[in-house]
């Protein structure tokens, strides 16, 4: 799973990786221990325009479908098994329209053994960008006036997928990687064939996990007001 990454970048050094065209106002600053409900920056490819517009957008971690009455459904839905969306209404629209790449440089999981739980950051062995699938929404606040610049809502979740490698010995669910080539295939809004798109994504994934690098890390991270680059430094 994905309960906790990093954003050790700042918005406008993401642009060249992914071949920004637009980005957002009010973009979060960089941060070492993104938690669900946290706003961090999402990539995704606009459907108003022809072609569509990549945009970089400040959306906030757990994905609030516009039929929500509120947005706490959110706290729920940060993380999303990608071997079920499709069947899954809170995630089924957004798969088919509204798929979004989130861009990190690590992100930290716990290995549980006899009740004690150890975590580790996780993170491409050269630095480079790590790419998370994901889904996001828009959702509408009705008890805001139109012209209030709040009433709007960008979400997101990230998708995971069962562990393969090393990473298996961590935990037994990984974030759904994605290449930065393949990026422009998964955020296309256009694509009719998403079953087959999916699939594709998930069987991709696992060829991802070599470039990785994981080392253990010190208990501070598990508390969210924690933040800082001394928690990805090595426990030992």
């Amino acid at each position: 799973m994905c309960g906790r990454f990093v954003v050790a970048a700042s918005g406008s050094e993401l642009v060249g990786v992914l071949r920004i065209d637009l980005e957002g106002d009010d973009l979060p600053a960089p941060s070492f221990n993104v938690a669900p409900t946290d706003r961090v920056a999402i990539v995704l490819d606009s459907p108003k325009t022809e072609p569509p517009t990549r945009r970089l957008e400040a959306a906030r971690w757990g994905l609030v479908p516009a039929w929500a009455k509120d947005p706490s459904i959110g706290s729920r839905a940060f993380n999303a098994r990608a071997e079920e969306v499709e069947d899954k209404p809170m995630f089924r629209q957004a798969l088919i329209k509204r798929r979004a790449v989130i861009p990190a440089s690590g992100y930290y999981d716990w290995h549980t053994e006899d009740g004690v739980k150890t975590p580790y950051y996780i993170h491409p062995a050269d630095d480079s960008p790590l790419l998370f699938a994901g889904l996001y929404e828009w959702w509408k606040d009705a008890s805001k006036p139109d012209d209030d610049p709040h009433r709007w809502l960008l979400s997101f979740t990230i998708m995971t997928r069962g562990s393969t490698g090393a990473l298996g010995s961590v935990h037994d669910r990984m974030p759904l990687f994605i290449d930065a080539d393949y990026a422009d295939v998964w955020l296309d809004p256009t694509t009719d064939t998403v079953g087959d798109l999916l699939d594709a994504t998930i069987d991709a994934a696992p060829a991802l996990v070599d470039g990785l690098a994981m080392r253990e890390v010190g208990p501070a991270v598990g508390n969210v007001r924690n933040n800082g680059p001394e928690l990805i430094a090595p426990a030992r």
